[in-house]
């Protein structure tokens, strides 16, 4: 074991991950129930709903990139929806490999709905919480995913293992 100690900032962003990892937890859960009703899982969902939040068609991995998940998971969840005529893949003039993906008629009119239920649900569940203080949890988070990605931390890349 190391003899680094976390500073008081590090404590307080220790505290902001392990609170994200329960939330995280949670709103799966609560997603699953949310979507259930549409023939969509949570995952499924965050797939439409980047597709549906873009302006044009995206690969996997602008999706994976958005959502920040991996590649190999968006891969099998768009594979997924394909199947059940939710997305299908479209030509991608800049990379041939590379498909684009998009929403069908049928995944747009899933997505709405539970988009829908979603609003009413969020309503909800904010209700008596401060705008700012949600802002600011927004901005954290927001501030916390760049460095990660920046240094590399989903792929393992820049994170010192203390293997030294």
């Amino acid at each position: 074991m190391s003899g680094t100690i976390r500073t008081r900032v590090g404590e307080a962003a220790t505290r902001v991950i392990l609170s994200t990892f329960r939330a995280n937890g949670l709103l799966l859960a609560a997603g699953d129930v949310l979507t259930g009703q549409h023939g969509l899982t949570a995952a499924r969902w965050q797939v439409l709903g980047a597709l549906a939040l873009a302006e044009s068609p995206l690969t996997v991995p602008q999706i994976a990139r958005r959502m920040g998940l991996t590649r190999q998971t968006v891969h099998a969840t768009v594979k997924r929806l394909v199947r059940d005529d939710l997305v299908e893949f479209a030509p991608n003039a800049d990379h041939r490999r590379s498909q684009l993906v998009r929403l069908t008629r049928r995944g747009s009119r899933k997505y709405s709905a539970a988009d829908e239920r979603q609003a009413a649900w969020v309503n909800q569940l904010a209700n008596g919480l401060n705008r700012s203080d949600l802002e600011t949890a927004a901005h954290v988070l927001d501030e916390l995913s760049m460095r990660l990605n920046a240094a590399g931390a989903v792929s393992g890349e820049g994170i010192d293992h203390g293997n030294s």
